[in-house]
């Protein structure tokens, strides 16, 4: 088992190259967030939907109470993990997503990670934020090249790092032109994207793998094929401090890859779920499906602008606060059956095998080696 090295993302390193996905709504929020980051990764708190189950949803619009709820998580995550590295994933599809990343940046978060479309304006409104890093996630070569080019033209900066997504085995929503791609296709991703970045702007730019990580064995295949870290989600919703119901979480024990489906989303592209009424529901075309946009939160939404679809938001809110079948549950394809639900040290613990690192650290303290 190899050594894991920190990772270095603009002015900020982790002990470990783990980086905790945003698992929306309100499922990695400020207690995941924090305990992760105090664990030595990177603690992401989920943005879409945050203010929907907040006491500020209902007395305030519903992109106000977005921000205040965001306002109220970051506080708690700093509470939780004064000196750890706490990011902020922003969805770009979203209508409030720069207000948002505005407000993550001027309330302390460490980083700005972007999903769902090509951030192509944020450094414009991040200039008062020079030590907040911007991590866009990006699908493919071509994505990277017109996110990094755009941003060098126009602000003179390049991403801090990127997070490559590895579509056959992530989470919810994946481009419906992905492959199920294998190893040797990711390492080919990732030697064509680095030679690019060194070619083009003589700079090496941290990379992230995200989809299908799931235990050191995952870690160690991902640093060896060029990785400089990974992005895990699904694998902390069985921890104590996610922040889903108790039910959604003991759904997730037994799960595997056999019972994750692929349903279509209001958004246009296909999600994998953990196969479920609401799933079935969806997959039949069901009349009985529930309708009603609550929020008109996406820029493009079949629920809000045709009445053809299902509120995402509702759907996933319903599902993290315990209603498991009448819920959407989203899922990496790669998921495995765990034993029980543990705390985020402990599971910090198995995949950074920290026996070794602490060896590691008592070799360099040795007289001989200083």
């Amino acid at each position: 088992m190899s050594i894991l090295l920190p990772l270095h993302i603009g002015q900020h390193i982790a002990r470990y190259p783990i980086l905790q996905g945003a698992m929306a709504v309100r499922i990695s929020g400020a207690r995941l967030a924090g305990a992760v980051a105090n664990a030595g990764g990177i603690g992401l708190i989920a943005s879409l939907g945050i203010g929907l189950n907040s006491p500020y949803f209902g007395k305030r619009q519903f992109f106000a109470a977005n921000q205040l709820a965001l306002m109220d998580e970051l506080q708690l995550a700093r509470q939780i993990s004064p000196d750890g590295i706490i990011g902020v994933n922003v969805i770009v599809a979203t209508r409030d997503y720069l207000a948002m990343a505005r407000t993550a940046a001027a309330h302390g978060a460490n980083l700005i990670v972007t999903a769902a479309g090509l951030p192509l304006d944020l450094p414009e409104y991040m200039e008062d934020y020079p030590d907040v890093a911007l991590v866009p996630i990006v699908a493919n070569l071509q994505a990277a090249q017109t996110l990094c080019e755009t941003w060098q033209q126009r602000y003179q900066r390049l991403p801090d790092a990127l997070i490559l997504e590895n579509c056959k085995a992530i989470g919810g929503h994946f481009a419906s032109q992905c492959q199920e791609s294998d190893t040797d296709t990711l390492e080919t991703a990732i030697a064509q994207l680095q030679n690019y970045l060194t070619r083009h702007f003589r700079t090496r730019i941290p990379l992230i793998v995200s989809g299908g990580i799931w235990d050191r064995g995952d870690i160690d295949r991902a640093i060896a094929i060029g990785a400089d870290g990974v992005q895990i989600g699904t694998r902390f919703i069985t921890t104590e401090e996610c922040e889903a119901d108790r039910r959604y979480k003991e759904f997730h024990l037994q799960a595997q890859a056999r019972n994750v489906v692929v349903v279509p989303s209001p958004v246009g592209k296909p999600a994998r779920a953990i196969q479920n009424q609401f799933a079935e529901n969806v997959l039949a075309g069901s009349p009985n499906l529930e309708k009603r946009c609550i929020a008109n939160c996406l820029e493009s939404c079949m629920c809000r602008d045709r009445g053809e679809s299902y509120c995402l938001i509702q759907a996933l809110a319903r599902a993290a606060q315990g209603d498991i079948e009448q819920g959407l549950v989203f899922s990496s394809g790669a998921i495995k059956p765990v034993e029980q639900i543990l705390p985020v040290s402990e599971l910090m613990a198995s995949l950074t095998d920290r026996s070794a690192q602490q060896k590691l650290n008592d070799f360099f303290r040795t007289p001989a080696m200083r």
